[in-house]
């Protein structure tokens, strides 16, 4: 039986990019286009993660792989296969990365043998698949395990590392460690941040490239209000009816017309959010890093404040059956609601808990796109932070984000300009304050979320992303070409 899953990529023309970035960009694009098919044929390009639904990776590799394919370029992507205690290791290597104990399990030789048990039924298929010169970009720590069999096998290997700390701490130094032996032979690194990058994962080895986000995909392209008021309300997120000429469509990946037929599992008192009023909206995976519980407590203050906006929250996440490799996202669902059941009605009853459909993936960014673009504010108060794709999404469509001074969404967003910093993600008091800071002022909010979508077009759109990741492999293939010519 398959340990590995390839997932199903499609093709998309780098010219989608013409209406988004200036003319000089687009020809250069293309010229590199063509440089790298040149140098890339007869190899294939592999990505290999956890995970085909939630989280950052499977957020870009589908479009990043689609557009590889329409220069030329034989790019593939594989999941590996885990059972739990292997995903329960990795949620610990993930949060000890960022600085945190997460679960509090060991790390200890118990812990490994799990990791590479898993990893060498994975790498056994791999290896059969992969050829001499191919590359292999391995990412986040659920992969790391699988270099040195790839790199015997004769690939490039690249590990490609999501997640990070700007100050290392004694939980990130343990997370390290445990991942050392498994990346000390790994000849490039690619990170989102500098300060992420290990002393022995450096020495010229590593690379900075910050994640993009697909401003084409489902969960990016322009909706018109119609179907963002139509998809909203059949999903059950805000109050109905529909607008009369209703629309719950949107255009999958591969042009095909879609459509909005599922409805999201809301924890609410009483009934959901009338269309009028403001949304202050977080979405994320139901991760302890991502601070639910925080928002929703930061919010209950709000709601005692003398604030004159009424604004109401919606907690949005992926519907935690949908998600293998996150065991710790139903405790974390429970522990929101159980919250949620201590405060007064007054305030439960202006916050919704919602489990987004996974089933169809697209659909499920479309959900997430109407919600985004019906936001008066996105948060992010996340406690840890690799990037913050949710952040660039929200910033995209115009929104003003309230987020974490922490890790890459520094990068992202300019305080006071393109969004709000908070220079405590636990101070809920200044959380609240930026929060009606912001709903009572309508201007601020409109230039705020024009300056964002402005900084997000100009820095993390897909294109860039795409050429960083050419020069990369042109440095890859030019060392090659250099050693066979000795």
């Amino acid at each position: 039986m398959a340990v590995l899953h390839e997932v199903r990529v499609g093709v998309r023309p780098l010219e989608q990019f013409s209406p988004v970035v200036p003319k000089r960009h687009m020809r250069e694009a293309l010229k590199t286009a063509l440089r790298a098919r040149n140098r890339l044929a007869k190899r294939v390009v592999w990505n290999v993660n956890s995970t085909a639904v939630g989280g950052g990776v499977a957020e870009m590799l589908p479009s990043l792989c689609a557009y590889a394919r329409s220069i030329g370029i034989d790019t593939r992507w594989l999941v590996i296969e885990g059972n739990p205690e292997f995903f329960r290791v990795t949620k610990r290597i993930h949060h000890a990365l960022h600085g945190s104990a997460g679960d509090g399990s060991p790390l200890d030789e118990g812990a490994r043998e799990i990791y590479e048990a898993t990893l060498r039924r994975n790498a056994t298929e791999l290896v059969e698949m992969v050829r001499e010169g191919d590359v292999v970009l391995l990412h986040d720590p659920q992969t790391a395990g699988l270099s040195q069999p790839l790199l015997n096998a004769g690939a490039h290997v690249v590990w490609r590392c999501h997640v990070g700390i700007d100050e290392p701490n004694e939980e990130a130094q343990r997370g390290w460690e445990f991942l050392r032996p498994y990346l000390e032979p790994v000849p490039r690194f690619v990170f989102s941040r500098q300060a992420y990058v290990p002393t022995f994962c450096d020495h010229g080895k590593a690379v900075v490239i910050q994640p993009s986000i697909d401003v084409f995909s489902p969960k990016n392209q322009e909706l018109p209000e119609k179907a963002i008021h139509t998809i909203l309300v059949h999903t059950g997120l805000v109050d109905g009816p529909p607008p009369d000429d209703a629309d719950h469509g949107f255009l999958r990946d591969d042009g095909s017309p879609g459509r909005v037929g599922r409805r999201a599992e809301v924890v609410r008192l009483g009934r959901p959010p009338a269309w009028e009023t403001p949304l202050v909206v977080q979405i994320s995976r139901w991760d302890p890093l991502k601070d639910m519980k925080g928002v929703m407590l930061g919010f209950a203050k709000l709601c005692e404040s003398e604030c004159p906006v009424r604004a109401e929250l919606v907690l949005a996440g992926p519907n935690v059956k949908g998600v293998t490799d996150d065991p710790e996202g139903a405790d974390v669902f429970e522990e929101v609601v159980a919250t949620w059941r201590t405060l007064p009605d007054a305030i439960r009853g202006r916050i919704h808990l919602a489990s987004l459909p996974t089933d169809d993936v697209q659909e499920n960014a479309a959900i997430v796109n109407a919600l985004q673009r019906h936001a008066a504010i996105v948060v992010q108060k996340s406690l840890r932070e690799g990037f913050g794709l949710t952040v660039t999404e929200a910033m995209w469509k115009g929104r003003p984000v309230v987020a974490s001074g922490i890790g890459g969404i520094q990068d992202q967003i300019e305080h006071g300009k393109s969004g709000l910093l908070l220079k405590d993600p636990h101070d809920l008091d200044a959380f609240e304050a930026d929060l009606c800071e912001l709903l009572c002022d309508a201007e601020k909010l409109e230039r705020m979320g024009t300056a964002a979508r402005k900084r997000a077009q100009e820095n993390f759109l897909g294109l860039d992303h795409l050429l960083k990741y050419s020069a990369l492999l042109k440095e890859i293939t030019e060392t090659e070409e250099g050693n066979a010519s000795r």
